[in-house]
């Protein structure tokens, strides 16, 4: 008796024009590898940045200022206009191009050393000045790209390549909350602070990048969202004990809030 052969059927294409395109790559960011270590979430928060760039329709108006730091080729990626600035110098470097080309969308974005430390004097003044600029704060504690030395954001007994022994608040001083202080100037239309530590948390992190745009779309004044994020690398741990170390140790420090928000934004949240 013959064995009975089996005839697999075949298969089944899908007709692409009944499917439903659920996700894909933002228009405002370019196809392109990034340079960041695993588990940093730089690369997410670039992504917010481009969804809601395409979602205001302001991609061919936007121009974005990158730091010196870790996301120093920012520019690279986001498939905008972009320029370079000097260390710390971004906020310097988006007013002149906002006074220059006030229907551009100008934005800044930088890490807490460039924007808490050596930059400080530049965000001061341009929150004093009331610049009608957007600024993207990523605070992750250290400086990342230079080696995870101590920033003005490290965390009370936080160890680092410079503060091997942990940061000693009698010799350091205290972890800096600036966008606390940025909030208190009247220039200041929109500063809150928000985390990448979960899926729910990084929705409200986007919903607080498009109100701080939208501030400058109706020329409120300056709009900055700290961003809390990971450095797995620095930090010496891996990428999901640093989303726990952001959540139990880092938000304790620096509570996720809404420090100021333009009356006019308030009937957007």
């Amino acid at each position: 008796m013959l064995p009975q052969i089996f005839t697999p059927t075949a298969p089944v294409t899908p007709d692409l024009a009944e499917m439903r395109l659920v996700f894909d790559r933002p228009e405002s960011l370019r196809d392109a590898y990034t340079h960041y270590c695993p588990g940093c979430t730089h690369g997410i928060v670039h992504r917010l940045i481009a969804e809601v760039l395409d979602e205001l329709g302001v991609r061919e108006r936007a121009i974005i200022v990158a730091p010196v730091g870790c996301a120093v080729f920012a520019y690279e990626y986001f498939n905008i206009d972009g320029t370079e600035a000097a260390h710390g110098r971004a906020p310097a470097m988006a007013t002149g191009l906002k006074r220059v080309l006030p229907d551009k969308v100008v934005f800044t974005y930088q890490g807490d050393g460039d924007l808490a430390s050596i930059g400080t004097n530049e965000i001061i003044h341009a929150c004093v000045r009331g610049e009608n600029i957007t600024v993207i704060f990523v605070n992750n504690g250290v400086y990342g790209m230079t080696g995870g030395q101590m920033a003005p954001t490290t965390l009370a007994g936080q160890v680092t390549s410079t503060s091997p022994f942990g940061r000693d608040v009698r010799l350091q001083g205290h972890p800096f909350h600036i966008t606390e202080m940025l909030a208190t100037m009247p220039g200041v239309a929109y500063a809150v602070r928000r985390s990448m530590h979960s899926v729910a948390e990084i929705r409200k992190t986007k919903k607080a990048i498009e109100l701080a745009f939208q501030a400058q779309l109706k020329g409120l004044g300056l709009g900055i969202v700290e961003v809390l994020s990971t450095c797995p690398t620095n930090w010496g741990i891996d990428p999901p004990k640093a989303l726990d170390f952001i959540k139990d140790h880092m938000v304790p420090v620096y509570p996720l809030d809404d420090f100021k928000v333009h009356e006019e934004l308030r009937q957007r949240k």
